[in-house]
């Protein structure tokens, strides 16, 4: 059984994820499972994630992601942290 609390994910997505069009699919996930926190590029070439939502959809979105850019992303960096409910939506950051 899965755990219903809120929870924030922080992920950095290494690899060929910039120029692929992986914020906007990030953005169309999150939307699809009411997530809510924010995605964008970083100067390495990196992409970063912040996001909320109950553990299992998190789990099931990154799963999306990983799925989708397979071929891109070479690792990932996940921290799991307690949620704050600071988001209203999910956008792309700059």
């Amino acid at each position: 059984m899965f755990e219903k609390v809120t929870k924030r994910i922080h992920i950095i997505f290494k690899g060929r994820v910039q120029g692929v069009g992986f914020r906007y699919a990030t953005v169309e996930a999150a939307e699809v499972l009411k997530i809510t926190g924010w995605v964008k590029n970083l100067s390495n070439g990196d992409v970063e994630v912040v996001a909320e939502q109950r553990q299992d959809i998190l789990e099931d979105f990154i799963e999306r992601l990983e799925r989708e850019f397979c071929g891109y992303i070479k690792n990932k960096e996940v921290g799991w942290e307690p949620a704050t409910g600071v988001f209203k939506g999910f956008s792309v950051s700059f």
